[in-house]
């Protein structure tokens, strides 16, 4: 993966957890990181239930189909950083890069560049042939298969981003209206893939990490240690959960 001489990030794998554990863990992370507490870390999780993230600004009525979303018991969970609504399901993995601010560039669209590469050499290892398109899109032949967002804060960054696996891809249009609101021709819509379409059958879960793991030290020249989080990481995410995860007001408001 790296040398003996290669600074050493940490990797924490969570397995399947709920949405407000998974949003209120990367801000603990990245707080932790802020302060200096933690290395540089590389965060994966798999939410356990159809849920849809919701950028830090965005109105959650404007942006999704409610009644849908109702009838199909989807979560809603708001993140903390920005950008449009995402689905996402246990067919998916979530990645996190937790970083110190000078380990990525300042201009953001070559950030997303960055680490989008070390993803795209990740998804390499199944054969699988995949490009950056500008600003946080990975495609594959014409069609997305991860999109990520990104929050700088007190001399760190969060990267996270999803991969399509095995997902539910109709649910997506089913509950996410598109950008600008109404219903949207399916032609006009963004179009999606996932390594169960591409390969013709589902990877396991764990080759999924294990490859991107790969492509992400392969790209920036580090050894991922595996890792758990603090005791300070566990107990502010309990006081995220408590006081703004897991609150209506935090999820619904705006």
């Amino acid at each position: 993966m790296s040398n003996g001489s290669a600074p050493a990030w940490r990797l924490v794998d969570s397995g399947e957890v709920s949405p407000e554990y998974s949003a209120a863990a990367d801000e603990a992370i990245l707080n932790a990181r802020m302060r200096g507490a933690v290395p540089d870390t590389v965060h994966f999780y798999v939410r356990d239930r159809p849920t849809v993230s919701i950028g830090h600004n965005m109105p959650v009525e404007g942006s999704l189909y409610m009644e849908e979303v109702r009838r199909r018991g989807v979560a809603v969970i708001r993140r903390l950083s920005g950008g449009s609504a995402v689905y996402t399901d246990p067919g998916q993995l979530i990645f996190s890069l937790v970083l110190g601010g000078s380990l990525l560039p300042s201009d953001i669209e070559r950030s997303y560049a960055v680490v989008c590469s070390a993803v795209i050499a990740g998804i390499s290892a199944f054969g699988i042939a995949a490009e950056h398109k500008p600003v946080n899109d990975i495609m594959v032949n014409g069609s997305k298969i991860s999109g990520s967002a990104q929050l700088r804060r007190g001399g760190a960054v969060l990267h996270h981003g999803t991969l399509l696996v095995d997902p539910d891809l109709a649910a997506i249009d089913a509950v996410i209206r598109p950008t600008g609101g109404g219903k949207s021709p399916p032609a006009a819509r963004k179009k999606l893939t996932c390594l169960r379409e591409l390969l013709g059958v589902a990877p396991e879960m764990q080759s999924v990490k294990e490859s991107i793991a790969r492509g992400i030290a392969d790209s920036f020249g580090v050894i991922l240690l595996p890792g758990k989080l603090s005791s300070g990481e566990r107990a502010e995410i309990d006081r995220l959960i408590e006081e703004k995860y897991g609150s209506h007001n935090w999820n619904y408001g705006l």
